[in-house]
């Protein structure tokens, strides 16, 4: 085999010729994929010698798979000889080729570009602090007070505080829309899951009873298309409850577990605090990375970052579809252009493929490891979060899976070292 080859800050062209010494290892290779999808007489399947499967294959077929087989085999040799590390899938152009002799081609390829590290451990990012305060502890008690509570069917008019029952439809110019309706829908009164008056309309009515509401929905509604519009709401309230909320005492903590209030209030303020350190750890790495970059010379290959572009407006588009709307909508209640917010986007793409190029680097300086282990016992953990579900456990033995796994504990340890640098 022999290679020349072309570097760029971000990219790399190598030229790659095989010889028949390159082909013979990957025509038996070849021959032992193809010979275990066929049956041999005399011979189980799969077990049939090479000189016997050739005879047995189309010739076609065997030069295309040898190919595949020794283009496979001299990428990581390439470019591990010219000490050049592949950012995206390597693109392989076929130049000319004749079967078992000899083959040209040329690969291409995003490639990590060279850093300049900047000086990880005299960073002068601060962690943030995040404090429980007792109206958070108070927030919570009621939230449990509230699944505790009890409801009961009273035959009165309705009033802030209680549980309705409701089937409704929404109109606008006199034909449904979308969203707009519901059957045995239950509703708190005051909880203000609706458009303003929805809520203070029902109060005052009673189970039977069936009544329009004129509403108007906000200026600021995220649907364009009922943003500010006049609507008729059909209303049947089927049932109210009133709902009985227990105290916040100490037989309220024994419902959850504990023997007081007071062990309860120490649990809640314990996680609370638990959850705002994280948040500031994740902070804290944030900022540290962010500044890490600032410090540092790297720069972000068009490719992974346009890749980068396509996951954000995907992500984005996934969460409009959970409130019905779509993306062009977005750009129009937010008052941007398409171009506008492509440029954002990409700002904030290239940032990304900054923060994990310099982070892969400065794992690399300091020589981080995942091993097979810990892989292992992290792949062990997630099988056992999805119980018995096939598909799931199906997922989780696909080998890149054990990839992105060891990608992920090597990310967590390198954030770690950097804390601790900084510390």
């Amino acid at each position: 085999m022999k290679s020349t080859h072309t570097t760029h800050p971000t990219s790399a062209e190598i030229n790659v010729t095989l010889d028949r010494a390159d082909f013979e290892s990957a025509r038996l290779k070849a021959l032992t994929r193809l010979g275990g999808n066929i049956k041999i007489a005399g011979f189980r399947k799969g077990k049939a010698p090479a000189n016997v499967v050739e005879n047995h294959v189309d010739p076609n077929e065997l030069s295309e798979q040898s190919l595949d087989i020794a283009v496979r085999t001299a990428l990581p040799k390439v470019f591990a000889k010219y000490k050049l590390q592949p950012i995206s899938i390597p693109k392989v152009d076929v130049v000319k080729y004749i079967p078992g002799e000899m083959a040209e081609f040329k690969v291409s390829a995003d490639i990590f570009p060279e850093v300049k590290l900047g000086n990880y451990q005299k960073l002068k990012a601060k962690k943030p602090t995040f404090s429980a305060n007792a109206t958070d502890v108070d927030d919570i008690l009621n939230r449990i007070a509230k699944s505790h509570a009890e409801t009961k069917v009273v035959k009165r008019k309705a009033k802030l505080g209680d549980e309705v029952v409701i089937d409704f439809t929404g109109k606008k110019d006199g034909v449904a829309f979308k969203g707009g309706s519901a059957k045995t829908y239950k509703l708190e009164l005051g909880s203000g899951q609706f458009i303003p008056g929805f809520e203070d309309g029902v109060v005052g009515h009673a189970s039977g009873d069936k009544f329009e509401l004129e509403l108007k929905f906000p200026k600021d509604y995220h649907n364009k298309d009922l943003a500010g519009a006049k609507t008729v709401f059909e209303v049947l309230v089927k049932q109210v409850n009133e709902v009985s909320l227990p105290k916040i005492d100490d037989e309220l903590a024994k419902k959850s577990g504990f023997d007081t209030l007071k062990d309860l209030k120490n649990d809640i303020k314990k996680n609370l605090d638990a959850q705002n350190n994280y948040r500031a750890t994740e902070a804290y790495q944030d900022a540290l990375v962010k500044e890490l970059v600032e410090v540092s010379e790297v720069e972000a290959p068009e490719t992974v970052v346009s890749e980068q572009v396509a996951h954000i407006k995907n992500d984005l588009e996934r969460n409009l579809q959970t409130r019905d709307v779509s993306f062009e909508q977005y750009l129009e209640d937010s008052k941007q252009t398409e171009a506008g917010w492509e440029a954002e986007a990409k700002k904030v793409a290239t940032e990304r493929v900054k923060a994990t190029i310099v982070l892969q680097a400065l794992a690399k300086k300091l020589e981080i490891k995942v091993s097979a282990k810990e892989v292992d016992q992290k792949l062990s953990e997630l099988k056992s979060t999805h119980g018995k579900d096939p598909a799931a456990l199906k997922q989780l033995e696909n080998p890149q899976v054990r990839t992105d796994i060891e990608n992920r504990l090597r990310l967590e340890k390198t954030l770690d070292a950097l804390v601790k640098a900084n510390a």
